[in-house]
């Protein structure tokens, strides 16, 4: 069983969601980010999802926009991502995911990348801008590399794009909470209950819900729904709050919710 298989296994038998924290590899500094992995896992943290900066970030909001521009200017480069997921797989045995957008990759090397992921200790790879139609490649190299991948369905999603995200998908479904950008939000769009329910028609893989999730509440909706959540743009907002004590920042934030996710 992989990492991330046994992770929502896990969750399943303690009866709660499965709390991922996500990470803008280099913010608020390179050097910071495997403590930061570490750190978000003994917090309670399931799962980690490391985003790779990019330069372009369509599906990003304004906080992951300037955490990404913030990485970029102190020198991250897909090559030091790997190097420092690689350092995070030093410390902590969390399941561990690349989000990263389809051009760093090609500019990389499919293959080559998929090679590299796998050698840093990484699980699986989610690529928000890559639909499964045009993923072949993507598939076969992570499929020899033994990776999983991760493709997205949201409220707007076709039954025919949900069909093909449930087919491609290997870890887990990720159906967006929201209509938009990432960022945090007071409250969830009703029609993500909906989704879940499609999506869970159609695949026994978990479920997870990400974008706009930042409060209890959020978790709470989701219960007996979903089998994960993503909580990305207010665990950076956090951060920033104090990026020279990003550690402890990210302790306080994620402690209590996997306390509230206890049954």
């Amino acid at each position: 069983m992989s990492r991330i298989a046994a992770a929502f296994e896990r969750c399943k038998g303690e009866g709660r969601l499965a709390l991922i924290a996500y990470l803008t590899v280099g913010y608020p500094r390179l050097d910071v980010t495997p403590e930061l992995v570490r750190v978000a896992a003994a917090s309670g943290a399931d799962l980690v999802e490391l985003g790779i900066p990019f330069s372009d970030p369509l599906a990003d909001g304004r906080t992951i926009q300037a955490a990404s521009q913030a990485a970029l200017r102190g020198g991250v480069t897909v090559q030091r991502a790997l190097e420092a997921g690689a350092a995070a797989r030093g410390l902590t045995d969390v399941p561990m995911l690349f989000m990263t957008y389809l051009n760093p990759i090609l500019a990389y090397g499919t293959q080559a990348f998929c090679r590299a992921a796998k050698e840093a200790g990484i699980d699986g790879l989610i690529v928000p801008d890559l639909p499964p139609a045009e993923a072949t490649e993507l598939r076969r190299h992570a499929r020899e590399s033994e990776l999983e991948l991760v493709f997205l369905v949201a409220p707007t999603s076709s039954p025919d794009g949900i069909s093909a995200a449930c087919s491609a998908s290997t870890a887990f479904v990720y159906c967006i909470a929201v209509t938009g950008v990432t960022g945090a939000r007071q409250f969830l769009d009703p029609a993500v209950i909906p989704l879940i329910q499609s999506v869970r028609r159609q695949s026994s893989l978990p479920i997870v819900v990400g974008f706009g999730i930042s409060r209890k509440e959020h978790l709470d909706a989701l219960e007996g729904h979903a089998d994960g959540a993503i909580i990305a743009s207010a665990l950076l907002d956090e951060i920033s709050k104090s990026p020279e004590t990003a550690p402890e920042q990210v302790a306080r934030f994620l402690l209590p919710l996997r306390r509230l996710r206890r049954r």
